[in-house]
């Protein structure tokens, strides 16, 4: 083994408080290239969505997709809570509506009959 290697060993060790068997050892390093594939996704996932930003910012009729862009790039957990509460404020509204109708219809139906 080479140097290096019995190095990086002895610190897992130091780190983890005993010798790590092998599978263990490859566990960490799939996790570890899991999280360094992940980081590089969003990363260009990032890119995209600066690039499309710009495009937005460039057409006045997209600036509001352009601040919601902006808003997402920069506070991402906030506008993913803040969507969520949107969307089933959406469906509860848009299925209050579709009972209220409903019940309008069936209110003009029982005075015709």
């Amino acid at each position: 083994m080479a140097d290096s290697q019995l190095e990086q060993e002895l610190e897992q060790a130091r780190r983890h408080g005993r010798w790590l068997a092998d599978d263990e050892r490859e566990a960490l390093a799939l996790a570890q290239r899991q999280q360094a594939e992940a980081a590089l996704a969003q990363r260009h996932r990032r890119r995209k969505l600066l690039l499309l930003t710009g495009f937005c910012v460039l057409i006045p009729p997209l600036w509001p997709l352009a601040l919601a862009l902006v808003l997402y790039l920069l506070f991402p957990r906030t506008t993913q809570r803040f969507g969520l509460i949107a969307g089933v404020l959406v469906l509860l509204g848009a299925s209050l509506l579709a009972v209220l109708l409903l019940s309008v219809a069936v209110a003009v139906l029982l005075a015709l009959f």
